[in-house]
């Protein structure tokens, strides 16, 4: 079922509340990467004062996630860090014709805690040796991790950190590592230090990696084929589309890459 770009939320909801499904029943399913937690909280919470309906959320790496989907955990949303993984899962037929979405590209930072002795200027500067561990998520299965990689190789210091890496399973729980001081530097998604950066610099280093250094973070997201709650990923699918839920994924770190839907 091909999703309209001219179909209003507003009527979207109206067919979910009144088309024959009692509110109280239904439930929305998001898987999603690690990088959304902080911009996609902010979105079901408009999502709620919408429909008066939670979503419930499972965040982690985008490899695991899709292969759980693979696999046939009941997820009605799926949203990617890679568009490299809604590929694989439209190609095995586990997704609705026409419900692809991109919404957004990521950016990959490096950061640090404030109380480190040392200054990270740039993605070179993690040659350091006093820089004794180093988080990235996982590249065997996480889209930021494999742009950590990339971004590593292009500064030509993979064979002097490789050695200091510190693998996470998520970018969030890479993050976690040099928030609790495991590691001395993390590189992590830009979406994950909005508050941080907010909050200043006492909140640590955060430097920007160059685009150019890896291939770009093009995020899609898309709905599950067989979900019971269509109508329902449907409105979510286009609150994230919409003005509103660009304008917080945009506060987050996120670029605006089109509106288009995918075939």
């Amino acid at each position: 079922m091909q999703l309209r770009s001219g179909l209003s939320i507003s009527f979207l909801v109206i067919l979910l509340l009144f088309g024959g499904c009692r509110q109280q029943e239904q439930r929305l399913t998001v898987s999603a990467a690690a990088d959304l937690s902080d911009a996609f909280g902010e979105i079901a919470e408009e999502f709620r004062s919408r429909t008066g309906l939670q979503v419930s959320f499972n965040f982690g790496s985008t490899g695991q996630l899709a292969q759980q989907i693979e696999e046939g955990a009941p997820v009605d949303l799926f949203a990617a860090a890679s568009v490299d993984y809604i590929d694989e899962l439209e190609r095995i037929g586990r997704l609705e014709a026409g419900s692809r979405r991109r919404y957004g590209k990521g950016r990959l930072v490096v950061w640090s805690r404030p109380d480190r002795r040392f200054k990270i200027a740039e993605l070179a500067d993690l040659k350091n040796r006093r820089i004794e561990r180093i988080a990235i998520a996982n590249p065997e299965h996480a889209p930021y991790g494999i742009a950590a990689k990339q971004a590593l190789n292009s500064a030509g210091i993979w064979n002097d950190v490789s050695s200091r890496l510190v693998m996470a399973e998520n970018v969030r729980q890479a993050l976690r590592y040099g928030e609790s001081g495991d590691v001395d530097a993390a590189i992590v998604a830009l979406s994950l230090c909005h508050r941080k950066m907010e909050k200043g610099d006492q909140q640590g280093q955060i430097v920007i990696v160059p685009e150019e250094m890896h291939r770009p973070l093009i995020q899609e997201m898309a709905i599950i084929k067989g979900t019971t709650q269509i109508e329902l990923a449907k409105v979510f699918s286009e609150l994230v589309m919409s003005p509103a839920g660009q304008k917080i994924l945009v506060k987050y770190g996120f670029s605006q890459v089109g509106q288009e839907s995918r075939p």
